[in-house]
């Protein structure tokens, strides 16, 4: 009787983790799909993703997929300063977004020392054009696009002159980003930025795959495999010239 009373609360904690166990995985099927909570997985890669839209100093509508430069910029810091990461992976699928944050993501990246590789999926569009040449080495799927477009405004334009002027200002910092970046000469991307008839209701281009490469924006037509083995390239020839 007493041994079976000392083994009462023991049963009684397995049961109660077994219930939340069974809690954590209904709810992973409801927000993921999964049929068991996810599993860890230990990698020395680190995978960014940047989804829809990317927000800036305005906040976008809840209905909005935003990726927030807040939260992004933390992310790049931290892993410049983890020495177990190898290398970063940023997947792009986004519309574009907020010109300075845009900017601010991709000087961030051309700047570290890790390993960086980006991989355009569905789309990388407008000022998603930079955050993928501004790796050291960028792939983009074969049916992937990315719309080269000039620099819209929106909202009441106070004192039209300086406003110009400035839109001329932050354009030719995006020209010169990305041409510096990729293997696109300025004059050519400035070309396809203000191409008429390509688009309805517009100016600019679209690229998709291939057309991206030869144009010399993206380095080559690839997808997760050649990305990461690219990765691991990098990171084997940063090893051997520390050595």
């Amino acid at each position: 009787m007493d041994i079976k009373q000392d083994f009462l609360p023991e049963r009684g904690k397995q049961e109660e983790e077994e219930t939340e166990e069974s809690a954590r995985t209904i709810e992973s099927i409801k927000q993921l799909g999964e049929s068991s909570p996810p599993v860890e997985v230990k990698s020395d890669i680190h995978i960014l993703p940047i989804i829809g839209q990317i927000e800036g100093h305005m906040v976008l509508p809840p209905k909005n997929k935003t990726t927030k430069y807040e939260h992004i910029i933390p992310q790049l810091v931290a892993i410049e300063e983890n020495p177990n990461i190898k290398g970063l992976l940023i997947i792009l699928n986004t519309v574009g977004g907020d010109i300075e944050a845009g900017l601010a993501i991709s000087e961030m990246i051309s700047s570290m020392d890790t390993p960086t590789v980006s991989l355009v999926l569905g789309g990388g569009h407008s000022i998603g054009v930079p955050i993928a040449v501004a790796t050291d080495f960028s792939y983009i799927a074969s049916t992937a696009s990315m719309t080269i477009h000039p620099i819209r405004l929106t909202g009441m334009v106070i004192g039209v002159p300086q406003t110009y002027e400035y839109l001329d200002k932050m354009q030719d910092r995006i020209i010169k980003f990305v041409s510096t970046h990729s293997r696109i000469p300025e004059e050519k991307f400035r070309e396809l930025m203000f191409r008429t008839g390509e688009l309805v209701r517009d100016v600019g281009t679209v690229l998709i795959g291939k057309e991206a490469v030869e144009l010399g924006l993206v380095d080559e037509v690839g997808g997760l495999n050649a990305a990461l083995a690219k990765l691991r390239s990098l990171d084997k020839s940063r090893e051997e010239v520390k050595d």
